[in-house]
């Protein structure tokens, strides 16, 4: 039997990251994300975002690669969007993404930050924090 723990934060933005997300938008898309991420045994730790981003924190399976991860959850989410129409122009997700391995003992504390979204880009905004997640992983 294979063993594997790979935890994964991965970070999507709207299309030009435009606010489509509102509260209860984003609220809704979060409970489909949760449910699609479960059909597709996807094992999903947090999800949170703002108006025009989504965090997640995710542990991927034996079989299971970033990029599929994401294709899934993204495309799915998007497609699922544009039938339920629930925004006024057709939905994107950006084609780009951050994701970075989290350890063991720092999955209390991107947990937190990822509930805390709300919180947290009430002082700070979403580009300042692409800004802070690039210098501190070492992206260009």
């Amino acid at each position: 039997m294979s063993y594997v723990r790979i935890w994964v934060h991965l970070v999507f933005s709207t299309k030009n990251r435009h606010p489509y997300l509102t509260k209860n938008i984003r609220y809704k898309v979060q409970k489909h994300i949760m449910e699609n991420c479960r059909e597709k045994s996807i094992f999903l730790q947090a999800i949170n975002g703002h108006t025009e981003h989504m965090h997640c924190l995710i542990s991927l399976g034996r079989e299971q690669t970033i990029a599929k991860v994401a294709q899934l959850i993204k495309g799915e989410s998007s497609f699922w969007i544009n039938k339920n129409m629930l925004t006024d122009k057709p939905f994107m997700w950006q084609d780009d993404y951050f994701a970075v391995s989290i350890s063991e003992s720092g999955l209390q504390a991107v947990t937190n930050y990822i509930k805390n979204q709300e919180i947290h880009h009430a002082k700070k905004s979403f580009e300042f924090e692409v800004k802070e997640f690039a210098d501190k992983y070492g992206f260009p």
